[in-house]
């Protein structure tokens, strides 16, 4: 089990969209869960995406600057996973 760090529920990690923080100090999505480094996790609901960049949840939890980006391809995930799951 783990936290989605926007709304602070505890799910199954394969429920969750893990951010990793690599040993570099390089931010991305890890769809696998599998990457080294630390990780921090989001549920697939966009307002917790939103509620993670708007109060720089993320910055906080691996302490340095996050890229907009970052929030961009979650966000682009999420309506992706989204669509995809309404088409069936």
């Amino acid at each position: 089990m783990r936290m989605c760090i926007g709304c602070r529920e505890m799910m199954p990690k394969k429920d969750l969209i893990r951010i990793v923080k690599s040993p570099e100090g390089a931010i991305d999505i890890d769809l696998k869960g599998k990457a080294p480094g630390r990780g921090a996790y989001l549920c697939h609901n966009k307002a917790c995406v939103d509620k993670a960049a708007k109060h720089k949840l993320l910055e906080k939890t691996f302490e340095q600057k996050i890229d907009q980006g970052v929030y961009d391809r979650l966000s682009a995930h999420i309506c992706a996973k989204t669509q995809l799951n309404e088409g069936e």
